[in-house]
């Protein structure tokens, strides 16, 4: 399977929008859905990544909290491809942004794999 790539603009303004990408060609087919994950700065280990949003392969979004209502999720299954538009940004938003593959494993959770490189995000004031 490829690994997922991710990209968007380098940076946003807080309060104002931006548009991640995720090309995951064989991966958006391959498990049971695909998700948006942000790592903080300062954190370093994989396991420190928050989850942000996920979409199942029927189309069932979910969001954080905090995200709910000003972040949308979608993909284009034609063109492998996995979006994350963020609107009213905040400062506390910024890090590294990873799309992944949802799996499920054998206690029957989907768990994020096959993790793309990530995108930097800094949301300045």
């Amino acid at each position: 399977q490829v690994q997922p790539v991710e990209s968007g603009r380098g940076s946003v303004q807080a309060g104002g929008s931006l548009k991640l990408s995720c090309e995951a060609p064989g991966v958006i087919f391959s498990g049971c859905g695909m998700g948006w994950y942000r790592q903080p700065p300062g954190k370093e280990r994989e396991e420190e990544r928050e989850e942000v949003s996920t979409i199942s392969t029927s189309g069932n979004t979910n969001y954080a909290d905090s995200v709910r209502g000003r972040f949308t999720i979608s993909q284009v299954n034609a063109r492998n491809s996995l979006y994350l538009q963020m609107t009213s940004a905040q400062i506390e938003e910024s890090g590294v942004y990873y799309c992944a593959g949802l799996f499920e494993n054998s206690a029957h959770q989907r768990v994020p794999k096959l993790w793309g490189k990530g995108t930097q995000v800094p949301v300045s004031s």
